[in-house]
């Protein structure tokens, strides 16, 4: 195996990102989202940990989406020998999804709703 360097890594990271931002509306939706959840934050004064907990859980919601669309492309690979679990693989790659995000919402709220009420 041939060692690629650090630049073709990265190009090939963006590409990965460009490829699920044009073709994904939720990981343009969900992006949209994290860009005003970290100006929320911004402007509530959030703390450091509860930054740093929002940050982590947005980029992982971010990340399993893109994990969501690999599975569903490889499992499109096979479609014209149509395996019964093919549904069952890309529905449950949308759960982690959904799952995810669900997570997510309960610690957003945990953490924005008493920075809310403190600015009320």
């Amino acid at each position: 195996m041939k060692n690629r360097s650090i630049s073709y890594s990265f190009k090939a990271a963006i590409r990965g990102i460009m490829f699920t931002f044009q073709n994904e509306r939720n990981f343009r939706i969900e992006l949209y989202m994290a860009a005003f959840v970290f100006l929320v934050l911004f402007l509530l004064h959030a703390t450091l940990m509860q930054a740093a907990i929002i940050v982590t859980m947005t980029f992982l919601v971010l990340m399993i989406e893109l994990m969501n669309t690999a599975i569903e492309r490889v499992v499109d690979i096979l479609k014209p020998r149509k395996h019964p679990y093919a549904k069952v693989i890309k529905d449950v790659s949308a759960a982690m999804v959904l799952i995810l995000s669900v997570g997510a919402s309960i610690v957003g709220i945990i953490i924005f709703v008493p920075l809310i009420m403190h600015v009320f």
